[in-house]
Parts: structure tokens; C-alpha cells; sequence
């Protein structure tokens, strides 16, 4: 007697192509005041941040530790007199993304837009702690009916 398909049979990983269009999705949630502010931006989606983006981080031993990277200058720090010299870039980090999901209870589109949200927030001029501080208070409306 043959064993019933398992059901990953033919399944994979998502791919590269798939994360973005994650990430798109996500991104056309941002209210159309913030997105604005999103044209110039390139978002990219690799395999792992490079080894030199690892070691500017002090996280050459961890490539598994990064998901998401915003580089360029934040909104709150441009000037209208500013020479543009590269675009403002957003990476997310394919494999980290997938090993975070495969150890958490999160759905993939949940965490795709939770650290592509998290680098936004970055180009905005938001500090790591500034956002900590806005989920810690959302997390507290949700729980709490008369917020």
C-alpha cells in the first residue's frame, strides 16, 4: 500500500521573487501620505547581507541575524540642498527571513511587512528604540478594549 502524499510534497521555499512580492503587497498597505514619501526608494530582496554589512554591524559571526536593512539618508535628515549621491535602499534578507520564520508562530506576510514596516521606519528618521516604543503602545491598544 502507497503512503498518502505528504503535503510539502513538490513545495519550497519561497523565493526571492516571492518575498517581494511580499514586501509589495505590504508596502501598498502604507497610507498614501506616508507612501508618497516611498517613491525614490529602491527595495531589494537578497540572499544574506554581505559580509561587509555584516562586520559594520559587529554581526560578522551571525549572518542569520539581520532580516531587513534600510541604507541611505533618513527623511529627517535631508535637506533640499542635498546632493543626491545613491538612492535610499531597503534590503530584506531572504534566508534570515526564512530561518526567523521556520522558528516562530508568525505567518511569512506578517513578517515580511513587520520588517519591511520596521526599515520604513528607519527612512523616516525612526530610531530602533522610537519603534520599539510605537509597538510596545500598539500592542497594548490591541489588548486593551477602551483604547
Amino acid at each position: 500500500m502507497q503512503a498518502p502524499p505528504s503535503p510539502w510534497h513538490g513545495r519550497r521555499a519561497p523565493s526571492a521573487d516571492e518575498i517581494a512580492a511580499l514586501a509589495e503587497a505590504a508596502v501598498a498597505t502604507i497610507p498614501d501620505p506616508l507612501r508618497s514619501h516611498l517613491a525614490g526608494v529602491v527595495f531589494r530582496v537578497v540572499e544574506f547581507p554581505d559580509e561587509e554589512t555584516l562586520r559594520d554591524l559587529g554581526m560578522a559571526d551571525d549572518p542569520f541575524g539581520l532580516l531587513g536593512l534600510y541604507q541611505g539618508v533618513s527623511l529627517a535628515e535631508k535637506s533640499s540642498l542635498d546632493v543626491p549621491t545613491a538612492p535610499d535602499m531597503i534590503f530584506l534578507y531572504r534566508r534570515p527571513i526564512l530561518d526567523y520564520w521556520a522558528d516562530s508562530d508568525e505567518t511569512l506576510d506578517h513578517l515580511v511587512r513587520h520588517v519591511l514596516i520596521h526599515e520604513v521606519g528607519h527612512h523616516f528618521g525612526l530610531s530602533d528604540e522610537d519603534m520599539e516604543r510605537i509597538e510596545a503602545g500598539a500592542e497594548m491598544g490591541a489588548s486593551d478594549p477602551q483604547a
